[in-house]
């Protein structure tokens, strides 16, 4: 079976036309929006053109999309802070904006979903040996972005 044929975009107007669609469906950063343009076949020119357009117009903009990122892996997946900057990153949003999306973030609020998420991989983990099992729970908690600090912290006070 053949892969169906890309269509290939020429006219600027078209194309900022569909980047308006893009961006009405959810918010982007302008990497992913770059890269889209550049994914329909515009020349460079017209994604530089394009990008600016939409800033004007508000279908763009980099700050709230870092705080709809944040908002949403924090709150649908539970990530970390060391994990949502990550994938800031990824996504070219800047260091000064990734860093003002975090901290809205509420301390209590993620405490809160670190000891959630301590707790509830703590009943899956079958490991015996007490210091294994709490190596085991940090390590889960690191890989889900989470500091090693606050993990130890919510490990020594809640009894796991």
């Amino acid at each position: 079976m053949e892969a169906p044929k890309k269509i290939k975009i020429t006219d600027e107007r078209i194309g900022l036309t569909k980047a308006e669609h893009y961006c009405a469906y959810q918010e982007r950063s302008q990497q992913e929006v770059r890269d889209k343009l550049y994914e329909w076949g515009l020349y460079t020119s017209a994604v530089e053109n394009i990008i600016s357009l939409l800033i004007e117009g508000n279908y763009l903009n980099e700050e709230r999309f870092a705080n709809a990122y944040v908002r949403g892996k924090f709150n649908q997946k539970s990530w970390g802070r060391i994990k949502i900057k990550q994938g800031l990153k990824q996504k070219n949003v800047s260091p000064v904006l990734i860093k003002k999306a975090l901290q809205t973030i509420n301390l209590s609020d993620y405490m809160a979903a670190l000891t959630r998420l301590i707790e509830k991989k703590a009943r899956t983990v079958t490991e015996k040996n007490t210091a294994k099992r709490q190596y085991k729970l940090q390590q889960y908690a690191f890989s889900r972005g989470f500091e090693t600090e606050l993990s130890l912290e919510v490990l020594k006070n809640s009894e796991l």
